[in-house]
């Protein structure tokens, strides 16, 4: 009685990985709309434990990210990172008079 009782409260337990896609699903790097969700606000890959993917469809995400990157779908850095402009610099000659 207590063993079936043990088996219904497993079904109630959240899955370790979305269930959204398949363990076969293709992450399309010509899709940069759908890859934008595994991008964080820093401009990084989210890495497995927090976006709930597996390690293969990791593997396929970070592929697929950084191949649209190469071609350009998709910004290398955050939007301050890759527009901000860079400080002059300074020589360290001291200015004559």
């Amino acid at each position: 009685m207590e063993k079936e009782n043990s088996r219904e409260n497993k079904k109630n337990v959240r899955s370790k990985y979305r269930t959204e896609y398949s363990g076969d699903h293709n992450f399309d790097y010509k899709d940069p709309a759908s890859l934008q969700r595994f991008i964080g606000d820093a401009g990084k890959i989210t890495p497995a434990r927090i976006s709930k993917l597996s390690i293969a469809q990791q593997k396929k995400v970070s592929g697929a990210v950084k191949k649209a990157r190469n071609l350009a779908l998709l910004p290398s850095g955050t939007d301050a990172y890759d527009t901000a402009p860079r400080p002059e610099l300074i020589s360290p000659v001291p200015f004559e008079a």
